[in-house]
């Protein structure tokens, strides 16, 4: 059963969020490549971080069709507290309903970047890794069961991500920015270099990702971050789990967060994707969670799932890791179509 929520009040102007501060200093950050425009703003003497986005200047909102604000939406819900004792998601205060149709929003944040994994290629040591999956886990099983009621990421567009029809319309933009591009060519690739019945297979999914939907649909669902990727984890002084950029939450499988971490940080990783996945299926038990009879078909369509999103970026990379996802979503799709009995 998912914890009670505590709503979260939204300022009404970006002068009311910001009455406090006395300097405003625009600037650019490597690992964000959605883009988005950020702010520091000293506030009491102390720096934070304001990060502006709407749909208009958000590529990855667009793909979400986001014109609602998830951010500001997961913060106005409470969600962002669901396991305030082990994470620290930064947040401070929020404007909603600003830019073009109300469509945009500000997240003030303190600054957190002295604890947030560095960039580089640097392997995360196996503890900080173990434990990052163990706070992925305590986050699926405190949300067990939640059902999405604020309008969030629907379960029916988590891997409609890097699709054809969001690719035209980014191409139509003028490429304005590099990652849709550089998508559009990874894809290319894919058709070459992996198997043909992965490419027939990936193809369709890319297309109509309605099997994919209703085979999770059988499984336990509960609440998603979204976006796993070692630039918005780290550690904080006080020992807690870092959590930024709430940009993706909504309803779930716990599976897809497991698979997006694997993913795109698969070159940091401490130890096999085999031995996360085991690790991560330890956790959630660990936490209360029973396992049996959906683990292994969730983790399946969930790692199918990460080549419908990502087969781009494994097709632009080496050989033996396209191939270890071509060879989980031939497994994943025996899970497509209706559950074993």
């Amino acid at each position: 059963m998912h914890t009670a929520l505590r709503p979260r009040p939204v300022s009404g102007s970006l002068d009311e969020l910001l009455a406090d501060a006395d300097e405003r200093v625009p600037f650019l950050t490597s690992d964000s490549k959605s883009g988005s425009a950020f702010e520091r703003v000293r506030i009491d003497g102390e720096w934070h971080i304001l990060k502006h986005i709407h749909v208009d200047s958000d590529w990855t909102m667009r793909f979400n069709g986001d014109v609602g604000c998830h951010p500001a939406q997961v913060w106005a819900a409470g969600l962002m507290d669901t396991i305030p004792e082990r994470i620290d998601h930064g947040v401070i205060g929020v404007v909603a309903g600003i830019g073009r149709n109300g469509w945009g929003a500000a997240i003030l944040m303190r600054d957190l970047a002295d604890g947030l994994v560095p960039e580089g290629d640097e392997r995360l040591d196996l503890d900080r890794h173990l434990g990052y999956l163990d706070d992925l886990a305590a986050l699926s099983a405190r949300m067990w069961g939640w059902t999405d009621d604020v309008g969030l990421v629907p379960l029916a567009s988590r891997w409609c991500w890097f699709s054809a029809a969001s690719l035209a319309i980014e191409e139509s933009r003028g490429w304005r920015d590099p990652v849709p591009r550089i998508a559009m060519d990874g894809w290319r690739n894919f058709a070459v270099r992996a198997p043909r019945e992965v490419v027939t297979l990936i193809e369709a999914l890319r297309r109509d990702q309605d099997p994919l939907v209703a085979a999770v649909r059988s499984t336990p669902l509960t609440f998603l971050h979204g976006d796993w990727k070692l630039g918005n984890v780290g550690t904080a002084g006080d020992g807690r789990t870092i959590l930024i950029d709430w940009t993706y939450p909504g309803e779930g499988p716990a599976c897809f967060d497991l698979a997006w971490y694997l993913a795109i940080n698969q070159a940091r990783l401490p130890q096999s994707k085999e031995d996360g996945i085991a690790a991560f299926r330890t956790s959630i038990e660990g936490h209360g969670i029973e396992t049996e009879g959906w683990y292994e078909r969730q983790v399946g369509l969930c790692l199918l799932g990460a080549l419908v999103i990502f087969g781009w970026e494994k097709a632009l990379g080496d050989e033996a890791e396209l191939h270890w996802w071509c060879d989980r979503a031939i497994e994943g799709a025996r899970f497509l179509g209706a559950p074993a009995m």
